[in-house]
């Protein structure tokens, strides 16, 4: 009786316990990046800062612990809590510090304007070759998303491509992706992020809803040609991503 007892016992914790393991972002290390504060047309817009601060809100949602996600702006002086700086220093430290401070995998975002040579960043560019640096040095072999929400940001995909790693671009290598204007909120391609991460239950299937909502919202709004949001899934990490 009393070995039934404890099997029971055993049985009763394992199912209490097994929620908070199958999150499995608790322990992962986050860097969610705004890159520029100017719209397409070089006046002033929120688009890229309000995609920070709702993209950290969201991954709280879905597991991550708030102080292993790190945010960076150009003009972190205008927000309460203020985010870290964004340059390319500042920014590569943070990841390797929340890299750290964590046993999981790592989360990295940016979002901002883009060009064939890289994403913007301040007054600088970050390419894909600094960026492939940036991530191996702080996260390794461990299960790695990155997401480029930028124009041509499909230029990363080369240079990032590990088996460890999931990359989702917001655009083709030659095409632009669209939505950074003054009036709007989000980005297109954010905005579809956001939607995605709250009907979706795991980063896979939420690029697959990103692609296609990005294309519909481009339909509608007449945009071409389209963007063609990027993805790249390495064979290792397809197993090594929770669901939420």
């Amino acid at each position: 009786m009393r070995h039934a007892f404890l099997a029971g016992l055993v049985f009763a914790i394992a199912s209490f316990v097994e929620p908070c393991v199958a999150a499995g972002y608790s322990d992962w290390g986050a860097i969610i990046v705004a890159g520029d504060y100017r719209a397409h047309d070089g006046g002033d817009s929120q688009v890229f800062d309000d995609a920070r601060n709702d993209i950290g809100d969201e991954l709280q949602h879905i597991g991550f612990q708030r102080n292993n996600v790190e945010e960076f702006s150009v003009r972190p002086q205008l927000y309460s809590p203020p985010p870290l700086q964004s340059d390319p220093q500042t920014i590569g430290n943070g990841l390797w510090d929340v890299s750290n401070r964590t046993n999981g995998g790592c989360f990295v975002y940016f979002t901002s304007h883009g060009s064939p040579d890289g994403v913007v960043v301040g007054n600088t560019m970050i390419s894909p070759n600094t960026m492939a640096t940036m991530v191996s040095n702080a996260c390794g072999s461990r299960p790695t998303v990155v997401v480029i929400s930028a124009c041509f940001s499909g230029v990363f995909v080369p240079d990032l491509a590990a088996p460890n790693r999931m990359i989702l671009t917001a655009a083709r290598p030659d095409r632009t992706s669209f939505g950074c204007g003054q009036a709007l909120r989000y980005t297109f391609f954010d905005e579809c992020f956001l939607q995605s991460m709250q009907s979706g239950h795991d980063f896979p299937a939420v690029a697959t809803e990103i692609k296609s909502c990005v294309a519909a919202r481009e339909v509608k709004e007449k945009m071409s040609p389209p963007s063609q949001p990027q993805l790249y899934i390495g064979a290792q990490i397809a197993q090594n991503l929770p669901q939420w």
